[in-house]
């Protein structure tokens, strides 16, 4: 049985401009672009979420929740900095560190350096010196797989410390709504809730084969979290592969003015993450999801790689005036870079063509 933790930083950008502008503590903040300029809301401190504004808010909505909002531009240096002093705290106990995000991670720490036989312990040591080292606040979640230590991380949010013992998990995933499922969106939560799951022992009651059938792949997944299972590993040193972001709309939208705007607001989420992790990417792929749950994806690779809002907007305007069924309305928008390389990385020579 093994020992996982999910360590999720609270409102991290948010809060280390918070810690290093004490004028802007106990504020609405959010970092990202302001409402004039377009963007996206790359964090929200726990006052701005009061108002229902998160991660992924489109600015010039997120202006219009809360007269008050304070707007500040990323810092994504100092990010990285903070974050690696986290990372090194995470390494003191285990070297099987599997980094999310910047502010996120899972450890497993069934055999640890400290050999401490107490998980709770261990979270519990990681959040002190989190914040001894940080003066930044953490959450942890500890359990025997990865989806229930994320679940268990975010049920006593912020600086929270919970545990979802085995002979807990079943009564856990039972009584929790559907919408709470890690990994079930807003969208397909809607689609459940019309074929009646509503919590997890409804969504138990569906057989494996008819959860495919009505959810493609992903079926497998909700079949085995109705269940308490997940048998992925805390995978150290991952190579990510592609960094992209998608937004689900519910009702769905339709018309190429009202998408493009949308669209304008992911590839600036995109950009956020690029800059988050310091990497560009050569190949754009646009994704959408129409109302009847048909996707399709197209991609376009490129000579040089792709960083800039402006340079990742347009490409993925013209893929989406190329392709989109103006007759369909839409439930899902994502844009996704891959061929990833380090943003000061010389450019190196591909051929364009559509995938």
């Amino acid at each position: 049985m093994r020992k996982i933790l999910h360590i999720d930083m609270d409102a991290f950008f948010a809060s280390v401009e918070q810690r290093d502008n004490p004028h802007l503590r106990g504020k609405p903040v959010v970092v990202g672009g302001r409402p004039e300029q377009r963007g996206a809301v790359a964090a929200a401190s726990y006052e701005a979420r009061k108002y229902g504004i998160f991660s992924a808010t489109p600015s010039r909505v997120a202006a219009t929740k809360c007269k008050d909002l304070i707007f500040i531009a990323p810092r994504f240096e100092v990010y990285r900095q903070v974050s690696s002093q986290i990372r090194t705290i995470f390494h003191q106990f285990t070297d099987l560190v599997e980094p999310v995000s910047l502010d996120e991670a899972y450890l497993d720490v069934t055999e640890n350096k400290p050999q401490i036989d107490s998980a709770m312990a261990i979270a519990r040591e990681i959040k002190h010196l989190i914040h001894q080292e940080t003066h930044l606040t953490a959450s942890a979640g500890i359990s025997v797989n990865k989806f229930l230590a994320k679940m268990a991380s975010g049920l006593e949010k912020p600086n929270g410390l919970a545990l979802v013992a085995p002979d807990q998990a079943e009564t856990f995933v039972q009584q929790l709504p559907i919408e709470k499922f890690h990994g079930i969106g807003k969208v397909t939560a809607a689609k459940m809730h019309q074929l009646d799951i509503q919590t997890g022992a409804e969504l138990r009651q569906w057989s494996e084969p008819a959860l495919v059938r009505q959810f493609g792949k992903v079926g497998h997944y909700y079949y085995g979290i109705a269940r308490g299972k997940d048998d992925r590993p805390v995978i150290a040193n991952r190579i990510r592969k592609s960094i992209g972001a998608e937004r689900s709309f519910f009702p769905d939208i339709s018309g190429l003015s009202v998408l493009m705007e949308e669209l304008d607001a992911i590839a600036t989420l995109v950009h956020l993450r690029l800059a988050e992790n310091q990497r560009s990417g050569y190949t754009l792929t646009l994704k959408v999801k129409y109302a009847n749950y048909q996707q399709i994806t197209r991609s376009r690779t490129v000579d040089n790689p792709l960083y800039e809002v402006d340079e990742i907007l347009t490409l993925g305007n013209e893929l989406l005036r190329t392709h989109i069924d103006e007759q369909q309305a839409v439930r899902l928008l994502g844009l996704t870079l891959a061929n990833l390389v380090d943003k000061d990385r010389s450019p190196k020579q591909l051929s364009i063509g559509f995938i």
